[in-house]
This record gives structure tokens, C-alpha cells and sequence, in this order.
């Protein structure tokens, strides 16, 4: 959370509300619900693998009459359509549930430092930086205080779609939230 740019650029009061949010993750055992929501993403994909497997391979058996495309199953097709999109469902409720933690995150350091000026001033400071983190992916974006690939040229092209894929709300949303504190 406190990297070397960081401590350049945010004053003492920034800082100390960068560290609280952090230091809330921690406090509001973010780890353990992450880790379970990661674990029920992996599991949906593991059994969404095996499913489409065994449905590819008709799970190794023939029919009766010698042939292996049990065509008078619809619920095969129902089946395969909801293996299909189970994974991207779980990715989508895994980054909801990141941005409501994240949203916690923000409450909560505000409640500890009693200052919600402080991490205000820092989520402005990184609202009004276009860098462009090259080391950034959407694998890492829950290590980040911001969205990381929000400085990404391309990153809004697909709209809504893009937004319920990210792991943290926009910084705009989280200020205003703040600011009503």
C-alpha cells in the first residue's frame, strides 16, 4: 500500500488515511472473505471444466444404439449455456463483493482516523494522476487502492461491462461518499 511514489506525492494527513484503509482490510478480515470468494470462483471454474469435459465425452459412455450424441437430452443444452456463463457470474459477484469491501474499507478508515478530509485529499491526488502503471493487470487489482487500469486509454470502451469486472468503484463515487460523512 505505501510505495515510494506514494510517499512523494501524499502529505502526512493523506498517508495517514492511505495506511487506515489498508489497516481496515485488515480489521474487517477482507483477506478471509476474499480468500472464500476466490475459492467459490476457482470451484465454479473447476467444475465448469470437469461438466463441459465429461459432456464433450458423453462421460466415456455409448448409447444403446452404438451412438454417442445423445441428441433428446435438452437439458443438455440448459446445461451447457449455464456452464458457460457460471464462471462469468462468479467473476462478476467476486468484484462485487471487492468494491463493497472496498466501500467498507474507505468507512472504516475514516471512523479510525477521524478525519475524513485526509483520505478524501488522497483519493482526489489519485483521481487527478493519468499515470499508467505498465506492471498493473486486472489479476493484481485488488492489491491496489484505485482501480489500476482506470489510467488505460482504452479501459472505459465497453462501458458497463468494464465496470462490473472492476474490483474497486470508481474514486468519484467513493469522494462523494466520503464527503457525506
Amino acid at each position: 500500500a505505501v510505495t515510494t511514489g506514494l510517499l512523494q506525492v501524499m502529505n502526512r494527513v493523506e498517508l495517514e488515511g492511505v495506511v487506515a484503509h489498508e489497516l481496515s482490510h485488515i480489521k474487517n478480515y477482507d483477506i478471509l472473505v476474499s480468500t472464500l470468494a476466490v475459492t467459490l470462483v476457482g470451484t465454479i471454474a473447476i467444475v465448469t471444466d470437469l461438466t463441459l469435459r465429461m459432456m464433450w465425452w458423453n462421460g466415456g459412455r455409448v448409447a444403446r444404439s452404438g451412438d454417442r450424441n445423445d441428441r433428446n437430452n435438452p437439458l443438455a443444452l440448459i446445461g451447457l449455456v449455464l456452464l458457460l456463463f457460471a464462471p462469468i457470474l462468479a467473476k462478476i459477484m467476486q468484484a462485487s463483493v471487492s468494491r463493497r469491501r472496498e466501500t467498507l474499507a474507505d468507512v472504516s478508515a475514516v471512523r479510525m482516523t477521524r478525519y475524513p478530509p485526509g483520505l478524501i485529499s488522497a483519493l482526489e491526488k489519485l483521481q487527478a494522476d493519468n499515470t499508467v502503471t505498465h506492471s498493473a493487470s486486472m489479476a493484481t487489482a485488488h492489491l491496489w487502492i484505485e482501480q489500476p487500469m482506470s489510467g488505460v486509454k482504452d479501459a472505459g470502451r465497453l462501458g458497463m461491462w468494464h465496470k462490473l469486472f472492476n474490483t474497486h468503484p470508481p474514486l468519484a463515487e467513493r469522494i462523494a461518499l466520503l464527503r457525506e460523512m
